[in-house]
């Protein structure tokens, strides 16, 4: 059931930000004074915000930006983290030891504290995004990618192509990297959440995308003054519009997470 629901729910907001948008272009910075901060109706489903702008077309705008945000920026550090745990794991001795020093390093470093940094040095914009959220959440990929090829490492087929003279590249291209695929697609599933999060916290800080584009962080930035006011509406649907995706993605991430090997969950958990 719980599969079910989160596929279900990862297909709808798939299909809501392909094909919504087509559909019904929207200017994002239109403003209709004349509707300010209308409740939710017929006319509009999610109310307006203080600009007389659509809550619910923002909102999926929003989302669409998260989205591209989150699985690219998942993607690139799913690269490096695979690239940088491989090659320690199949190293060992003084390079892992010295890589996962540095791994621990930028680990004791807060997220959000080091994405802030390295925004801070570009334009706003969705690819300053993507580039910091990249950046700072490779390494628990990289951990878990070098636990599998340690484990892999004992493994006796390991052993044989080591001793039918294989070199380390081919031992490492052949046999352990297609080993740690599986775990590495799951890392860069759970980290989507993560990604859609950090960008928004990013937005939220004016630190993200340009505060006129509509990207959930923005919006819920832009309604504090509103709730204040006890205009609910600009607030609860972009939050809601970045908990449901996300809360998906992880149930579907932990039901492969249990396939892929249950008695493992807690080297897989972000």
């Amino acid at each position: 059931m719980r599969t079910r629901t989160s596929v279900a729910l990862v297909a709808l907001t798939v299909l809501t930000v392909l094909l919504v948008p087509p559909l019904i272009p929207l200017d994002e910075q239109a403003v209709d004074l004349a509707a300010k901060l209308q409740p939710p109706s017929g006319a509009h489903l999610f109310g307006t915000d203080d600009n007389g702008r659509d809550v619910l077309l923002r909102s999926i705008y929003g989302l669409r930006v998260s989205l591209l945000v989150g699985v690219v920026a998942a993607l690139v550090a799913s690269v490096i983290g695979t690239a940088v745990g491989a090659a320690a794991g199949a190293a060992g001795g003084r390079t892992d030891r010295l890589v996962m020093r540095v791994v621990d390093v930028f680990s004791s470093v807060p997220h959000l504290l080091l994405g802030i940094f390295i925004v801070a040095m570009f334009r706003p914009g969705v690819w300053p995004v993507v580039i910091s959220v990249g950046l700072t959440h490779w390494l628990s990929t990289a951990r878990i990618v070098r636990a599998e090829v340690l484990s892999l490492r004992s493994r006796p087929y390991i052993d044989a192509a080591v001793s039918g003279g294989a070199s380390r590249r081919r031992v490492l291209t052949r046999h352990l990297l297609p080993g740690v695929l599986p775990q590495a697609g799951l890392a860069a599933v759970l980290m989507v959440p993560h990604a859609i999060w950090h960008e928004t916290a990013l937005s939220f800080l004016g630190l993200g995308l340009p505060t006129h584009r509509a990207s959930l962080g923005n919006m819920i930035q832009d309604a504090r003054g509103t709730l204040l006011a006890g205009d609910w509406w600009p607030t609860l649907f972009p939050g809601l519009f970045i908990i449901v995706p996300t809360l998906a993605v992880a149930g579907l991430a932990g039901v492969w997470r249990e396939r892929i090997n249950p008695r493992r969950r807690s080297e897989l958990t972000l």
